[in-house]
C-alpha cells in the first residue's frame, strides 16, 4: 500500500523537476541567443524584463480583469461541453442505430478546424460573452464525444453480464462498471478538453473581442509590445500547464480503475 501511495507522489515531483529543467533549459537558450548576437533585443526581449512585465501585469486591476473575463467564458463553455458532450456520447453509443448514422458526422466535424466557423458565430450571436461561450463549446465538444465513445467501447461486457447475472439494477451497473471502466478515458477527455477550450476562446477573442486575454495577446502584437506579449504567454502557459497537472494528478489517483 505504501508503495501505491508514493507512486502518484514521486511521479507528482518528477514531472515537477522535469518542467522546471525544461524551463531553465527554455530561459537558457533564449538569453543564450542574445548574448550571441542571434536575436536582437528589440525582437526578444531579455528574460529578467519579461519576468519583470509578468509580475507587473498580475498587480494591474485593468489585467486582472481581463483574466477574469476570459476565465468565465472558458468556466462556462467548459461546464456546458463536458457534462453535455459526454452524455450525448453515451447516449449515441448505447443506440446501435444513432451510432451508424451520428458518429461519422461527429468525427467529420472534428476534421474539419473550427476557426473557419468563427465568422458564423459572429454572425449569429454579435461580439459578445455568449459568441465566446459558443464557440467555445463547438470547438470542445467534439473531442469530448469522440472520447465518450471510446469510454463506452472500453467497458467490458462480460462485466455488465456478470453483474446482471447477480442480480445490479440499471444505476448500479452505471455505478459500478460503467463508471469505473469510463472514468480514466474520460479524465483523459477533461485535460483534452480544457486545451481545445482555452484555445478557442482565445482565439474568439483575438479575432473579435472588447475584453479578455486574447484581445490583449492581439493588442500587444499589433502594437510591438514585445515584453507584454511575452509575458501574457508565459502566464497563459503556467495557467494552462498547472491545469493540466492537476488533472493528471487526479488522473492518477484514479489508476487502479484501469485494472
Amino acid at each position: 500500500m505504501a508503495s501505491k501511495a508514493g507512486k502518484p507522489a514521486s511521479g507528482g515531483v518528477a514531472g515537477l523537476v522535469v518542467w522546471m529543467a525544461a524551463l531553465g533549459a527554455l530561459f537558457g537558450i533564449w538569453q543564450g541567443a542574445l548574448a550571441l548576437g542571434l536575436m536582437q533585443p528589440e525582437l526578444l526581449p531579455p528574460v529578467a524584463d519579461v519576468l519583470a512585465t509578468a509580475f507587473d501585469l498580475v498587480r494591474r486591476p485593468s489585467f486582472l480583469g481581463h483574466v477574469g473575463v476570459t476565465m468565465a467564458e472558458v468556466m462556462v463553455a467548459f461546464v456546458i461541453a463536458v457534462p453535455l458532450g459526454i452524455l450525448a456520447g453515451t447516449a449515441i453509443s448505447e443506440s446501435p442505430y444513432w451510432s451508424q448514422v451520428l458518429k461519422p458526422i461527429v468525427f467529420l466535424i472534428f476534421s474539419i478546424p473550427k476557426t473557419i466557423f468563427l465568422p458564423m458565430f459572429i454572425l449569429a450571436f454579435g461580439i459578445n460573452f455568449g459568441q465566446k461561450v459558443g464557440f467555445g463549446v463547438f470547438s470542445t465538444i467534439f473531442i469530448v464525444l469522440i472520447s465518450s465513445f471510446s469510454a463506452l467501447e472500453s467497458i467490458t461486457s462480460d462485466h455488465v453480464r456478470v453483474a446482471r447475472a447477480y442480480g445490479a439494477t440499471r444505476s448500479q451497473i452505471a455505478w459500478r462498471v460503467y463508471l469505473p471502466s469510463m472514468a480514466p478515458i474520460l479524465l483523459e477527455a477533461v485535460r483534452l478538453a480544457m486545451i481545445f477550450n482555452l484555445t478557442g476562446i482565445l482565439l474568439a477573442e483575438m479575432y473579435a473581442s472588447r475584453a479578455g486575454l486574447g484581445q490583449l495577446i492581439a493588442n500587444w502584437g499589433e502594437n510591438f509590445m514585445l515584453k507584454e506579449l511575452l509575458a501574457g504567454i508565459l502566464l497563459i502557459s503556467a495557467a494552462a500547464i498547472l491545469f493540466n497537472e492537476a488533472v493528471r494528478w487526479f488522473e492518477q489517483r484514479c489508476e487502479h480503475w484501469r485494472t
